[in-house]
């Protein structure tokens, strides 16, 4: 067996939460989060932040005379903390306005509830980091390219920083152009945000349509050409089979034609066929997980019953470095120091009072709230150690957080029925309210574990870094409900409007919403979400069918049900980014190029979503700030009513930012080679 050596070894100290440090990891963890937010509203998805950070980190910090390699993984650790938190966010707390129990973002209960999820995704990843780690050694790909990343930038300083200075420029490069393109198309409008159009044929409707954002192309271009063709396909089944079909045997809705026709047999029926495939991805990826549960826990019971909990927690005699005595031997090599057991305890008890509170008041029963609250607790647990496991199997971009939390909100709101009956006008609620905390740990349990996996190879302290995913998750708590509610005043969320006709579309909670009100009596048409069940069912066969023949194209369910929930012209931009990332590949190959191109694509892409996100979000800050003091106005920017040039401009910009996505991942900067 290799013996694990980290960069820096157990018995040298460096500074490592530094006052800098901890200022630069707040701003990226409050900018990420606020960023990934946008993105989840907008795409239904969310990417990793943790190298985007790390490059961040390295660029800033080496304008400081005393910076080193454990500085910047504390960084990242804080920001990919607060980028993780918007997940388990957006997916589920949008959803209690679709629902009608709010109105707009409550911000202390939003802001409580993210903090409780996110607190108990880093309390119980504290155990299992020895467990996953250092005991199972699973993969964690995603820590392993951020050690990487790291390690590449502590091990030649001039010429790294110079390196990483370019890497920088890079990612605030593209970061500028993705929100200038923004600020073309939803500040300014000077062109439509999609080319889409729709035909009446005979009897039915056909559609077709693309996005022309530029976060989308990168977002494809991050998960690849399988996974972006998966979702895709997904879309196909149900825009371009699903929807004529229907059409074909029903007809059209009255007074509706083209556009306005597709549009609600989709938004009004085909959704819902896509809600019944998440729920077979839901409830097969709950029935795959019981393996690598109990793996996970076995794991962790074994490293309790051979050393006690004293070992677990970092202090085993047999893990001391020779030569160190004293103090220093009694505690454990810095390196193996998890966060005391009471740091773990006396946390998890007080976040327990604040979740009583907000259940009992939703159900107005402190009975129901604590039975709530009990369950939220083993659910939060249970789901988190399965996302650190499945992280550290597949990576964190296979965390299955959709799955966990469908199987979250169908048990919990089955007990709720029980306990208030199936018309209770809260049972959605309290359905919502427990999942909403469960996700938000699941989706923190996957990234703490992938963090702790580079801080293990860097040689980092691992308490040191459970401290500072609390500072991420705090940071990225605070800025969530605002960011949400500027978004909600500008664009909408969810469900269209006559002032918000193109809304961010917020599949998941939208899909959260619909289970949580089918379940206590909403009205919802079963036929459809059975002919998703079937669907999903032939899915899983077929994936099933290409894991035995051996082959590396498989048909993830819950991508494909994702694929038919969102609007085509959104999973058409997301392949198109993916086929961009295939293309880059094979010319990588075909030039020798090297790791270095494959990471300038991942920052380029990375800084269009960035600076697409934030640009979003200030273009909304003028609506926010007008429905407060109305003699602001709104949207100062616009020029035009509608789009005079249609979507064309918007097309053009799409080509050039993909070609020079291509080539900034296939060829990589000329100057440095």
């Amino acid at each position: 067996m290799i013996e694990h050596r980290p960069v820096v070894p157990p018995t040298v100290s460096l500074p490592e939460i530094t006052f800098k440090a901890v200022v630069l990891s707040i701003g990226l963890a409050a900018l990420l989060a606020a960023a990934n937010a946008y993105l989840g509203l907008f795409a239904g998805m969310t990417v990793s932040a943790s190298i985007p950070a790390a490059v961040t980190s390295m660029a800033i910090l080496r304008f400081f005379r005393r910076s080193n390699i454990l500085e910047n993984n504390i960084v990242q650790t804080a920001a990919s903390a607060g980028e993780a938190l918007a997940a388990g966010v957006i997916f589920t707390i949008p959803a209690l306005l679709l629902v009608g129990a709010w109105s707009s973002f409550d911000y202390w209960q939003t802001t409580m509830i993210a903090t409780i999820g996110g607190l108990f995704g880093v309390l119980f990843t504290i155990p299992l980091r020895r467990a996953l780690i250092v005991t199972a050694k699973l993969r964690f790909p995603e820590g392993v390219a951020t050690a990487e990343v790291l390690k590449t930038g502590a091990a030649n300083p001039g010429e790294t920083g110079r390196a990483a200075a370019c890497d920088f420029r890079a990612l605030l490069w593209s970061a500028v152009a993705g929100g200038a393109v923004k600020f073309g198309e939803s500040g300014m409008r000077l062109w439509a945000e999609s080319l889409e159009g729709a035909r009446q044929v005979g009897h039915t409707v056909f559609y077709g349509g693309i996005n022309l954002s530029p976060a989308l192309l990168a977002v494809g271009f991050i998960l690849g050409l399988r996974t972006a063709l998966v979702v895709f396909l997904g879309g196909c089944i149900g825009w371009l089979v699903l929807l004529p079909s229907y059409g074909l045997l029903f007809g059209l809705p009255l007074d509706r034609q083209g556009m306005e026709a597709a549009m609600a047999i989709w938004s009004g029926k085909i959704r819902y066929v896509g809600i019944g495939a998440m729920v077979a991805g839901g409830l097969w990826t709950l029935a795959k997980l019981r393996t690598p549960v109990w793996h996970s826990l076995q794991v962790l019971w074994v490293g309790y019953r051979e050393a006690g909990v004293e070992r677990v927690l970092g202090a085993s005699p047999s893990l001391r470095p020779q030569g160190m005595q004293g103090e220093e031997g009694k505690r454990g090599p810095r390196t193996e120091r998890d966060a005391p057991f009471w740091w773990l305890v006396v946390p998890f008890v007080l976040l327990l009072i604040p979740a009583a509170w907000i259940y009992a008041t939703v159900v107005n029963s402190m009975a129901i709230g604590l039975f709530m609250t009990m369950v939220m607790t083993v659910a939060a647990f249970l789901f988190s150690s399965v996302a650190a496991y499945m992280a550290g199997l597949v990576g964190s971009s296979s965390n299955p957080v959709s799955g966990v939390t469908i199987a979250t909100i169908m048990v919990s709101s089955l007990l709720l029925v029980l306990l208030l009956g199936a018309g209770h006008p809260a049972g959605p609620v309290a359905a919502l309210m427990i999942a909403a905390v469960v996700c938000c740990a699941a989706a923190m349990g996957g990234d703490n574990l992938q963090d702790l996996k580079t801080g293990y190879l860097v040689g980092a302290t691992p308490w040191k870094q459970q401290v500072m995913q609390v500072v991420g998750v705090l940071a990225g708590a605070m800025v969530l409900a605002p960011v949400m509610t500027v978004l909600q005043a500008k664009y909408g969320i969810g469900t269209p409007t006559p002032d918000h006709p193109h809304p961010l579309s917020a599949p998941q909670a939208t899909l959260m919403a619909s289970l949580a009100q089918s379940v206590f009596g909403g009205a919802v048409p079963w036929s459809l979400v059975g002919l998703g069940v079937v669907i999903g069912v032939l899915v899983i066969l077929l994936d099933q069918r290409q894991e035995q023949r051996g082959r590396s194209f498989r048909f993830p369910v819950l991508a494909v049900a994702l694929g038919i929930y969102l609007p085509l012209k959104l999973s058409a931009a997301i392949a198109a980014g993916g086929l961009i990332a295939s293309l880059a590949e094979r010319a990588r190959r075909g030039g020798g190029a090297g790791d270095e191109q494959a990471r300038r694509g991942l920052l380029f892409s990375a800084g269009l979503i960035t600076g697409e996100s934030l640009m979003g979000i200030l273009l909304a800050l003028p609506i926010a700030l007008g429905t407060l003091w109305p003699g602001l106005g709104s949207d100062p920017f616009a020029l035009f009513d509608h789009p005079p040039l249609g979507g064309w401009p918007g097309l053009v910009i799409m080509i050039l930012v993909g070609g020079a996505l291509y080539f900034s991942s296939a060829t990589g900067d000329p100057a440095r080679r």
